[in-house]
């Protein structure tokens, strides 16, 4: 695609746009998000607060239900019908319960103010259970849209503001099997089919690529024994004991995996997530069975199947090594990794619009492992570039938050103002030309 600047009239436009950016506006609504729980297949309450905010701003906007407790937001700003339609999208859902029965020990041992959904404004930052990510990402891409529609910018496209829950990588059984990319199937499925999509999510970078994810349940068997016999009686041999052999080949081959498998955008990471054996309550009862899970992350370039391939590849050779180890294993979820043409419309739009705000050429991006929604968007026939705004941890995290992952709950709102510019930018680089000029088809009358 060409590099075409700014008319007159767009730059006018962007500018106009632009000034209506309002930081405290947009930090009451990351507050408002985060103070309604949504976590993985309970996002109602939050997408139907969304659903109305933005009517009230002026969108054309509704509630799509997905199951009784489930559903996304999706509002529009109507342009003429001669140019392409642009959805701007993040998910809403959490990746914790925020239950000291379901979460704790896991997240550590207590659930932080980060981990709560209970938020609270420290100056520039809000806190709370997914302040940062996902609630800080919709209130931004409903900020530049809003702000796009109050300078009156006249498109011809339309712009979506489109926000779905079951985005985490969580399959959440209780609820509807809610997670791996539920919600957004369900919104593509369902009417909403825009020519192509900008996903916010973390890092100030424009990607193409979005990586996959394979994941693996290993069985290891022994027999169910009992605490008070002696070891080496025969018949009775342990479950976790060469589970934890397993787990260490295993580490190794992940280290390893990466640098096999690197693309242009994608460094693909792997990790042995969990592991259980037996009974808590009864100790005194060794369990047959020890089971492993892994998550596998991919680049475009591989297929699952070749994924699946390649680890029982490997396991056998574990096995090899081990004969005394019996294991079995299988795949059990996947999200293929997908990819949109690095000089697509949609991704050098991004690149324009992140050297429109920096002052400078993009250098090109990091290679990176995080899953999202964008492989599922992308995979059913979207094209699609992912921006975002810097991770807080490069910065001054405060102290009591700054171990580990945590509720992904610490926004800072300057941090903000960066990808609101870009959104902006993006929806007038698409939404007020043709569609030929953008390389669609452009439709007789």
């Amino acid at each position: 695609m060409s590099r075409p600047a700014f008319s007159a009239d767009q730059r006018r436009w962007y500018e106009a746009a632009c000034a209506k950016i309002n930081t405290e506006r947009l930090k009451q609504l990351v507050f408002s998000l985060t103070n309604l729980h949504s976590p993985t297949g309970n996002e109602r309450r939050a997408s139907e607060f969304l659903a109305n905010y933005l009517a009230d701003a002026g969108f054309s906007a509704r509630y799509q239900p997905v199951t009784e407790r489930s559903g996304n937001c999706i509002a529009h700003i109507p342009g003429t019908g001669t140019g392409p339609t642009l959805m701007l999208y993040a998910p809403m859902d959490t990746h914790l319960d925020a239950d000291e029965k379901l979460d704790i020990p896991w997240v550590g041992p207590r659930l932080r103010a980060d981990m709560l959904p209970k938020a609270e404004i420290r100056g520039d930052s809000v806190i709370g259970l997914g302040a940062s990510n996902p609630k800080s990402m919709i209130a931004t891409i409903a900020e530049a849209a809003r702000c796009v529609l109050e300078a009156g910018v006249p498109l011809t496209g339309d712009a979506i503001v489109a926000s779905a829950g079951g985005g985490m990588p969580w399959l959440c059984t209780e609820r509807d099997n809610a997670g791996l990319s539920s919600g957004v199937k369900q919104l593509l499925k369902h009417g909403v089919s825009p020519d192509f999509c900008v996903i916010m999510k973390p890092w100030d970078e424009v990607y193409f690529e979005n990586p996959g994810m394979c994941w693996f349940k290993i069985t290891t068997w022994g027999t169910m024994g009992y605490s008070g016999i002696p070891r080496g009686v025969p018949g009775f041999t342990s479950s976790i004991v060469p589970a934890a052999q397993l787990i260490l080949e295993l580490e190794q081959w992940l280290t390893d995996y990466p640098a096999r498998h690197q693309s242009e955008q994608v460094s693909p990471q792997g990790w042995i997530a969990a592991v259980r054996s037996g009974w808590p309550d009864k100790p005194a009862f060794p369990a047959a069975a020890c089971e492993i899970f892994i998550d596998l992350r991919t680049n475009p370039d591989q297929m699952n199947a070749d994924v699946e391939a390649e680890f029982s590849a490997a396991m056998r050779a574990i096995l090899h090594r081990h004969p005394d180890i019996r294991a079995e294993w299988e795949m059990y979820a996947a999200c293929q990794a997908t990819r949109t043409d690095k000089n697509h419309w949609i991704v050098q739009s991004a690149t324009r619009s992140w050297e429109e705000v920096h002052a400078r050429p993009y250098p090109g991006a990091a290679k990176m492992s995080g899953q999202t929604d964008a492989a599922t968007i992308c995979g059913m026939g979207v094209p699609l570039a992912r921006i975002g705004y810097p991770f807080i941890g490069e910065k001054d995290m405060p102290p009591e938050f700054a171990e580990g992952l945590g509720g992904m709950g610490v926004a800072c709102i300057p941090d903000l103002v960066v990808p609101c510019k870009e959104l902006i930018y993006m929806i007038i680089d698409s939404c007020t030309r043709s569609r030929a000029d953008v390389g669609l088809t452009a439709h007789a009358g």
